[in-house]
């Protein structure tokens, strides 16, 4: 198993702003450095390769796993997981109540808050704080 370069986790956080490419979280607002997710892991035959990759905080890394896909609430179809090298998250996410909820707007949207927990006690209370300071919700 190859380990992903120095260069290629940078050029990955960077293209992400800093920012988990599925909550939208900081990693300045963490304090916590970001990893490096495979969106089709490689035990799927997922590759190193930029376009497989995703910046993600530690929380939803977990909460992911290797998953790739989700039952959505609504329909009950069980369908990927949100791809943020081919999808654009505003398109699948909004946030709600002022910016410490994050709601799906379609299937795959429903499917990934309910699969990495995107509203987890933990973050809402965090996002709460954020809001407190005018550090969150991010502006795009």
């Amino acid at each position: 198993m190859s380990e992903i370069s120095k260069l290629v986790r940078e050029q990955v956080n960077a293209r992400a702003t800093y920012r988990c490419e599925y909550c939208r979280t900081s990693s300045r607002l963490t304090g916590m450095p970001l990893v490096i997710d495979h969106i089709s892991p490689r035990r799927v035959g997922g590759s190193d390769e930029s376009d497989n990759l995703a910046a993600c905080c530690y929380r939803c890394n977990e909460f992911k796993g290797a998953r790739t896909q989700a039952n959505d609430p609504a329909t009950g179809e069980f369908l990927p997981l949100f791809n943020p090298r081919i999808q654009v998250w505003r398109e699948h996410f909004c946030w709600a109540n002022s910016g410490t909820h994050v709601v799906g707007l379609t299937p795959t949207g429903r499917a990934t808050v309910i699969a990495l927990r995107l509203n987890n006690e933990y973050v809402v209370e965090a996002r709460s704080i954020w809001i407190s300071q005018n550090w969150h919700p991010p502006s795009d």
